[in-house]
């Protein structure tokens, strides 16, 4: 079985590229970013995931596909990547012949609702990232062959930068670390080699539809920020903030473009949000192996190791400018 990887230069992609190069499976990666990571007997396609020739060519030859190319809230054309492109590379899929597609959604097209959220929920997406991932669910479930979704939680580990690179170097300098609230909400974080198993058991199983993949829940957001300030025995501790002036302060910076964090972050900070990941036990036979706690101490440990390294790479995998939160980190 040949797979194609799409976003293999991102965060995903490179660890799903890394563990399908060591199991010896054939593998292509397309991406229009060129991937600085080198994987032995992996093909590199650099293209745009929007071009039809580029899809035919990259398609060529492939049993298996696995779509993790997308355009994020921090940047990028969401509609014509996130929503045209997928329905066009899953009609391209369903011509080239292939037998398995998988979406790698995301757990935010549910909205913010009571947790925990389950696949038979009504999705209520709140900003137009989760938007264009909900509509792009829609068309791949429509015209890609033997389609599955997945779902899944917000994924770290080694080389996961983003807004968790903001978080390690405030704990890294023994920074204040702020929540929205007095951090008693359960917030599901997934381990990105958790989600890699999640992805490969998805090639290999008959199911199709939609399957949520969240990690293990440790406790409550200020535990699972206290275990990592201990783990990397920093001076950090957890301050809450009132949420409602909070997230008026957070949305007036966002208005001004000075802000990093999306209006997902911003919203869904402070609430519980988890999902039932029982439909993916039973279909996949998976289950998370790592909590979240220890996700982001993995994480932080390759961030502590990584130093200036650690700038490098795709916008999950690049350190993101810290904008007006810059000021409240220098006072912190």
């Amino acid at each position: 079985m040949t797979w194609l990887v799409t976003g293999g230069s991102g965060f995903l992609g490179v660890h799903l590229l890394r563990r399908l190069a060591a199991d010896g499976v054939a593998v292509r990666s397309l991406d229009v970013v060129p991937s600085e990571d080198e994987f032995s007997g992996v093909d590199v396609v650099v293209g745009d995931v929007r071009n039809e020739h580029v899809l035919r060519e990259a398609l060529d030859g492939v049993d298996v596909v696995v779509h993790a190319a997308a355009a994020l809230p921090s940047g990028g054309d969401l509609d014509s990547t996130n929503v045209v492109a997928s329905e066009r590379l899953a009609r391209a899929c369903a011509e080239a012949g292939v037998v398995r597609s998988v979406f790698i959604s995301s757990g935010v097209v549910y909205g913010l609702g009571r947790s925990p959220r389950r696949e038979g929920d009504e999705p209520r997406p709140i900003e137009p990232y989760g938007r264009s991932k909900f509509r792009a669910e829609q068309l791949w479930l429509a015209a890609a062959p033997a389609p599955l979704v997945l779902r899944p939680a917000a994924f770290i580990g080694p080389e996961r930068l983003g807004v968790f690179g903001i978080l390690f170097r405030w704990i890294r300098e023994g920074r204040r670390i702020y929540v929205i609230g007095d951090g008693s909400n359960r917030y599901q974080l997934l381990d990105v080699a958790d989600l890699v198993s999640a992805v490969f058991l998805a090639a290999a199983c008959e199911a199709s539809g939609v399957l949520n993949v969240g990690g293990g829940i440790s406790g409550t957001v200020r535990q699972d920020l206290e275990a990592v300030i201990e783990h990397a025995e920093s001076s950090s501790r957890v301050v809450g903030v009132p949420a409602r002036p909070a997230r008026a302060a957070l949305g007036v910076l966002d208005a001004l473009h000075l802000s990093p964090l999306s209006t997902w972050h911003i919203e869904s900070a402070g609430r519980d949000f988890f999902l039932d990941c029982s439909r993916a036990a039973k279909v996949l036979g998976w289950e998370a192996t790592r909590s979240g706690a220890d996700a982001l101490c993995g994480a932080y440990d390759w961030f502590a190791r990584a130093g200036a390294d650690a700038a490098s790479g795709t916008t999950h995998r690049s350190a993101w400018h810290e904008r007006g939160l810059g000021l409240l980190r220098r006072v912190s």
